[in-house]
């Protein structure tokens, strides 16, 4: 069986969930930018659309309602992460300076489910998924266009996350790259594959949490549909290891978000 056709196992990115107060707006600007689909899903019992990249299901968007944003909740995006046990995971996040903000709970036809903060507060869900579904919403290191390509956590502790991360997930933290006066970017393994890093949070990008970055064709149509949509560029598109280039950006509604891809010539 192919990597990209593996059901999702312990440890892995296996969904992404944008929450936001506008879904029709926010559905028109991420079809412009990365070429994405949406259809209904009454599986939340309430205004869930799912993403659909050309590989399959990327992820869903779940509408932000006014007591949601009355409560502190901010339009941004949050991953789903594959657990072996619900329960286990639940207690592994409070012994290690975490929160569960929801306890398990069921999502039709998938399995358990669990809303948790890690130690810096960074929102994220554990999910026991016994679909036995194959998921390409994080494609590994396979170039998907419209899955996500990478998954990088800013710090403002690195090395508590870090621990926090890996004794949940499974994962390890092996090889790093200096970025000068902004520390060390380093890197996240999990089995045979990267699935992302941690950076120390700075003043060039004052932000703690998750960014997650989507794949695209050209970095520079990229970027271009993102400010013809009404977002704009937090990071300009800059070159990364193996030649290719990344930007972070914010949607219409304040989501923040990446996109890596190739430059045209």
């Amino acid at each position: 069986m192919d990597q990209q056709q593996q059901a999702p196992e312990h440890g892995d990115f296996n969904w992404y969930e944008l929450m936001t107060p506008n879904p029709d707006a926010a559905q028109g600007f991420y079809s412009r930018v990365l070429g994405w689909s949406f259809g209904q899903s009454e599986a939340m019992g309430r205004d869930y659309r799912m993403i659909h990249a050309d590989a399959g299901p990327v992820g869903g968007v779940l509408t932000l309602d006014a007591g949601m944003q009355q409560g502190g909740t901010a339009p941004g995006w949050v991953g789903y992460v594959v657990v072996n046990d619900i329960g286990v995971a639940q207690s592994v996040v409070r012994d290690a300076g975490g929160q569960i903000m929801m306890d398990g709970f069921e999502v039709a036809g998938v399995g358990s489910c669990a809303l948790a903060v890690d130690p810096e507060g960074v929102p994220f869900y554990c999910i026991e998924d016994r679909s036995g579904h194959v998921s390409n919403a994080f494609a590994r290191n396979a170039p998907i266009i419209g899955s996500c390509a990478w998954n990088e956590l800013s710090a403002g502790d690195p090395d508590r996350q870090i621990a926090f991360y890996t004794g949940l997930l499974g994962w390890r933290q092996e090889g790093e790259m200096p970025m000068g006066e902004l520390g060390a970017y380093r890197f996240l393994q999990h089995g045979d594959y990267a699935v992302g890093a941690v950076m120390p949070r700075s003043d060039a990008f004052p932000f703690t949490g998750w960014v997650f970055y989507f794949r695209v064709a050209d970095i520079d149509a990229g970027a271009e549909a993102v400010r013809a949509g009404g977002g704009s560029l937090v990071l300009e598109p800059s070159e990364i290891p193996g030649g290719e280039y990344a930007l972070v950006a914010r949607d219409p509604q304040g989501a923040l978000f990446g996109l890596v891809g190739q430059r045209g010539q």
